[in-house]
């Protein structure tokens, strides 16, 4: 196996960008692997493992991957909206609304606004 360079974990970060756009996101995971390995502080690299774990229906390692993203960016506006979506697919929707509301508040981007629902809120009158 050749040595992992810095270099080769930037090739293997765009590769697995690819994959995942190619819808194979378990090639994406085995690329990402080594490259958090490498690099464990390295957000950009968890936030895309975990939209591959995501979108290989894997949503409890989803889930720790974007929990661990937003324990060191809780402003991440995207990686609240795709923890939402792996709570909502789980079945888990007061946690999915939770992270959706955070999303919205962060980023008034119109997708997060809609998922958020805040149109659903009881009236407190």
């Amino acid at each position: 196996m050749p040595e992992r360079n810095p270099e080769t974990h930037v090739i293997d970060f765009r590769a697995a960008e690819q994959l995942l756009a190619a819808r194979d996101p378990q090639g994406a995971v085995k690329l990402l692997d080594s490259v958090i390995a490498a690099h464990p502080e390295n957000t950009a690299a968890r936030l895309l493992r975990a939209r591959a774990f995501f979108a290989a229906a894997q949503l409890r390692p989803a889930e720790l991957e974007f929990e661990l993203v937003l324990e060191r960016e809780p402003d991440n506006a995207f990686a609240h909206f795709a923890l939402a979506r792996t709570f909502q697919r789980a079945g888990r929707p007061e946690q999915a609304t939770r992270h959706f509301r955070l999303a919205a508040a962060l980023d008034p981007n119109p997708e997060y606004l809609r998922a958020a629902r805040f149109d659903d809120r009881p009236d407190l009158t």
